[in-house]
């Protein structure tokens, strides 16, 4: 997987280890860290692009993040995508979830999925809530969700 940072610089080393180098230098620093994990997807004729992020909290003092973009001719529904979405975010959750562990920081799962039945997203809002609680991990939906549904969809748009 390529990640880079937001300014554009690739990430030539593995993400678990530029988390973990992140980690290390914020909290030298002084900064206590969130981290927050999204994915948003938009299609864009016969292709779909999906953004996964890794967004870093500095309590008080902003934030970074690191951002994987990726294309698929995969055709989705509305609700086959949302969830591809959480599964992406679960995956990268999952990698790094033992570093956050190890470094004391909370991590969230952020849902691109309205909580408002009359939108097409909440098809989804049931199993992606049951798959990210059901890996034991925090989880957000709009309009909380701001690492999905503002972070990852800058991205993609």
């Amino acid at each position: 997987m390529l990640w880079r940072k937001f300014n554009g610089d690739p990430i030539d080393i593995p993400i678990r280890d530029a988390v973990e180098k992140a980690i290390r230098r914020e909290t030298a620093n002084g900064y206590h860290l969130k981290v927050c994990i999204g994915t948003d997807s938009q299609v864009k004729g016969a292709e779909t692009e999906f953004a996964t992020v890794i967004v870093f909290l500095r309590e008080g003092h902003g934030g970074f993040m690191f951002i994987h973009n990726e294309k698929t001719r995969q055709k989705y529904t509305i609700k086959e995508r949302m969830l591809v979405e959480v599964a992406r975010s679960i995956e990268i959750a999952y990698e790094l979830c033992n570093l956050f562990t190890e470094y004391n920081v909370d991590m969230e799962v952020h849902a691109d999925i309205n909580t408002n039945p009359n939108f097409k997203s909440n098809d989804a809002l049931k199993e992606a809530m049951g798959y990210i609680l059901g890996m034991g991990f925090a989880f957000k939906a709009k309009p909380e969700a701001f690492a999905s549904s503002s972070c990852a969809n800058k991205v993609v748009n």
